[in-house]
């Protein structure tokens, strides 16, 4: 069973940096896609950004050039680097995992990622 416990969520001014992490437990890191959602008060949760067991990434255009995420295969943690926060990249993160064979990002479904943390709170303030 895949465990995901997310971290690093503050409180930030606008224009700052935070680095989320996810420690992952219980599977093979080169079999999964991870990805980063989040969903922000009264929206719908939304995909950011995915990374696949080659390091191969991918953003959403509201994140991209700001955000950056990475992966420490050694110690099964997912990094997501925020920098140049806005107020509206206030929201709970979440980490995800989907098997795929070859740890290829197949989807960006967020109903095709069995695997979630709880999420991590992030607010930004203008």
């Amino acid at each position: 069973q895949v465990h995901l416990v997310e971290s690093g969520g503050a409180s930030v001014q606008a224009g700052g940096s935070l680095r989320l992490s996810c420690a992952a437990s219980g599977y093979t890191s080169g079999s999964y896609c991870m990805g980063w959602f989040r969903q922000a008060p009264g929206k719908e949760r939304e995909a950011i950004s995915f990374i696949d067991s080659q390091g191969v990434n991918s953003y959403a255009d509201s994140v991209k050039g700001r955000f950056n995420i990475s992966q420490d295969k050694d110690k099964n943690t997912l990094y997501l680097q925020m920098n140049s926060v806005k107020p509206e990249d206030t929201a709970m993160y979440y980490c995800a995992a989907l098997w795929s064979d070859g740890g290829y990002c197949l989807s960006n479904d967020m109903e095709d990622f069995k695997y979630w943390g709880k999420g991590t709170s992030v607010t930004v303030s203008s």
